[in-house]
C-alpha cells in the first residue's frame, strides 16, 4: 500500500492501526497475512474514515493569546473557529453520501 501511495510505511502502519481500534480493519501477521475489512464496505462511509483519521480540519490557530487591543487580534480564533466549523460540517455532509465501496468501485 504504501508503495501504491508513495507514503512512508510508518505513516500506512499508523492509519492502519487507527482502522483496527476502531474495529474497520483486522490484521494477522506472518506468511499469510494481511489487512482485511471487518464489515462490508457498503457500511462504511468516507464521512466515518475521515472523522476516525483528521477529526476536524484546522487551519491553525494563534499558539499565543492574540493581543486583546488588536482588531484582528481580539477575534482572530472565533473567527477562525466560525469558519472551520462550517467547513467541516461541509465535508462531512458531502463525505457522508460516499461508501467506501462507491469510493473503491472507482479504480
Amino acid at each position: 500500500m504504501a508503495g501504491s501511495l508513495n507514503l512512508h510505511l510508518a505513516f500506512v502502519r499508523k492509519e492502519i492501526a487507527n482502522l483496527k481500534k476502531n474495529n474497520i480493519v483486522e490484521s494477522q501477521e506472518g506468511k499469510n497475512g494481511g489487512t482485511k475489512l471487518m464489515i462490508p464496505s457498503s457500511n462504511i462511509t468516507l464521512d466515518g474514515i475521515y472523522k476516525m483519521t483528521f477529526e476536524t480540519i484546522t487551519l491553525g490557530f494563534s499558539k499565543n493569546t492574540p493581543n486583546p487591543n488588536c482588531p484582528v487580534g481580539k477575534k482572530i480564533n472565533e473567527n477562525l473557529a466560525n469558519l472551520y466549523h462550517d467547513i467541516n460540517e461541509k465535508i462531512s455532509v458531502q463525505l457522508n453520501n460516499i461508501s467506501l465501496e462507491d469510493f473503491s468501485n472507482q479504480f
